[in-house]
């Protein structure tokens, strides 16, 4: 059969990586790929939101089988125009994916399905926005509404980083039209988690536990970004918080959905922050976490390709069970200077087949292009340094030391990925 994967990122490649491993798959093709995509899938030069051209892509190439990587084509209806054609995609339809594409949509389901989350307030006009931050007893986060790139979201400490935080984002529109409406709700206390699950619209089937690293600089310092790496399994998230969170959250969530007539088939994923009362819901994305899907799917040892089938098909995956490597998995993201903020582009990599020669480590490519005969930067995350191994300690360590082999100029990473799950196992 021939897949395509949509998207440029580190999660893309990560897909095709898996996807290209499955007996029952001949082709897997990504649009529009990457400089290290183009080694594990053949790259198509169509943009993942050029929706028209995918569709007829698809059609004309007989592919058996579409996987929706980034939120926004998500968000736009990529999914409800291949449906349209009777085209096998996996992924939400457009009104399933606002729970990633508008935060109040997401906070609203929520509160209406009375899964635990975080108090809220949501606003249209900065002015009372500001007047509820003076009235507010407790510390604020605040965030844009729409689609930010994972940036969106300020943890505020202060009244004055919070009125900062909403002038940043509804007056100066630093995220553009995301930024129309905020919300501004409790800072929760706690350890945050990454709970990852695939739905056909009434059954879950979860992932393996993975906890990502948002904040730029060590010791969850800095602004929020994408993502600066991240580790499965995660101590913080044991089987009695698993099965809550399923309990209390994921199916709550989609029969609260279904009632709306909306039928939620795709990924399902749930920021979570464990707090001293149990798991509560940060936001829902509707994609694969990125770089959660790094040592996720390093670790899993099954073919995920007959599962992304059943859901595109709209079959059951009740039956369906997965299995992973015993080990952990842990990614480090090499970022380019100066990211979240502004950077430059075009920096040559070096020592990237150093580090993936090591036995158990995979670099997959997020923000690459080749040039010539080099691969160069071309996004604020470059790079996703994966291994695996027996234990964790080790686990980091080899990551680490594939991190050592690779250079270019301005490169930078935190120190500390997985440490809070050292800690948390001694």
């Amino acid at each position: 059969m021939k897949v395509l994967v949509i998207g440029s990122g580190g999660r893309e490649h990560t897909l095709c990586w898996k996807i290209a491993r499955s007996s029952a798959v001949d082709e897997v093709f990504c649009a529009p790929g990457n400089g290290g995509i183009a080694g594990d899938a053949i790259c198509i030069d169509i943009a993942g939101d050029d929706i028209r051209s995918l569709v007829r892509f698809v059609r004309d190439n007989s592919i058996d089988l579409t996987v929706v990587g980034p939120e926004a084509p998500l968000v736009a209806g990529i999914v409800d125009a291949f449906t349209a054609e009777k085209l096998p995609v996996f992924g939400p339809d457009s009104r399933a994916a606002a729970l990633e594409g508008s935060k109040i949509f997401a906070k609203t389901a929520m509160e209406n399905c009375s899964i635990p989350t975080a108090r809220f307030k949501t606003f249209t006009d900065a002015g009372l926005a500001k007047t509820f931050i003076d009235q507010a007893g407790y510390p604020l986060v605040v965030k844009a509404d729409g689609l930010a790139a994972g940036k969106g979201v300020i943890v505020t400490s202060t009244r004055d980083e919070a009125v900062r935080a909403v002038e940043d984002i509804m007056v100066k529109r630093e995220f553009g039209d995301a930024g129309s409406s905020v919300v501004l709700e409790e800072r929760l206390i706690g350890e945050e988690a990454s709970f990852i699950a695939i739905c056909d619209g009434k059954n879950i089937v979860p992932l393996a536990s993975s906890q990502d690293h948002k904040p730029a600089l060590d010791n969850d310092e800095g602004p929020n970004t994408g993502g600066m790496g991240a580790y499965s399994p995660a101590p913080v998230l044991d089987r009695e918080t698993s099965e809550s969170v399923l309990d209390t959250i994921l199916y709550p969530l989609v029969a609260g959905l279904r009632k709306q007539g909306i039928t939620y088939r795709g990924v399902l994923y749930a920021g979570l922050m464990i707090t001293s009362d149990g798991p509560k819901v940060l936001e829902f994305n509707v994609r694969l976490g990125d770089p959660e899907t790094q040592p996720l799917l390093m670790r899993l040892k099954s073919d995920i390709v007959p599962l992304l089938m059943e859901v595109a098909h709209g079959s059951s995956i009740k039956d369906l069970k997965l299995e992973w490597e015993q080990g952990p998995g842990v990614c480090v993201v090499l970022a380019s200077g100066g990211y979240p903020g502004s950077y430059e582009k075009g920096k040559p990599i070096t020592g990237i087949d150093k580090a993936d020669a090591i036995d158990g480590v995979k670099v997959f490519h997020a923000g690459t292009r080749i040039q010539g005969n080099s691969i160069v930067t071309s996004g604020g995350r470059v790079l996703g340094v994966t291994a695996l191994g027996s234990d964790l300690r080790t686990t980091i360590d080899k990551a680490y030391r594939a991190v050592s082999l690779i250079s270019f100029d301005g490169m930078h990473y935190r120190s500390d990925i997985g440490h809070k799950a050292l800690r948390r196992l001694s």
